[in-house]
């Protein structure tokens, strides 16, 4: 397995443990469970990048066949997910907008707002590469979900 399976997992594990809180457990707020949502479809579409690692790194060709097949199956639905993750991110920002207003001095909000940017970036050249697919489009796609990846993490932890 690769090392994305076992980071995708720990980054799960942290969201898990956000919502499950004594602080919002049992009774989900709509920000949380918005947030909540768009994270898992953004986490089931970066699990891809798991995937593919593990198809260059796994030296049994029936393992890579079973992924690549299983890979592909879900391609159809890859932009859709990342756009759909999009929109929720984008209603659990509205969300904490209108309940707790935006402040330049939390942390946790200037972390959201770059991962929200970073996001919208991604599902941009994600639509791109559709119309135009380069191997520098799909770089910065990749790098773009590297970065939101670790900007997600830090917005977990804060």
């Amino acid at each position: 397995m690769s090392k994305w399976f076992y980071m995708n997992l720990v980054l799960l594990l942290m969201a898990i443990w956000q919502v499950v809180k004594p602080f919002s457990f049992p009774i989900f707020s709509l920000p949380i469970l918005f947030g909540l949502i768009g994270f898992l479809l953004f986490l089931f579409n970066w699990t891809r990048n798991a995937v593919f690692s593990t198809i260059r790194n796994v030296p049994e060709r029936k393992t890579k066949i079973k992924l690549a097949n299983l890979s592909k199956k879900v391609m159809p639905y890859h932009r859709w997910i990342g756009t759909a993750a999009l929109v929720f991110i984008l209603l659990h920002a509205v969300f904490v907008l209108h309940w707790y207003s935006f402040s330049f001095q939390n942390m946790k909000m200037l972390a959201g707002l770059l991962a929200f940017v970073n996001l919208i970036l991604m599902v941009l050249t994600g639509w791109w590469r559709l119309v135009k697919p380069t191997g520098r489009m799909r770089q910065i796609h990749l790098r773009l979900g590297i970065s939101l990846f670790f900007i997600i993490s830090l917005h977990l932890l804060l």
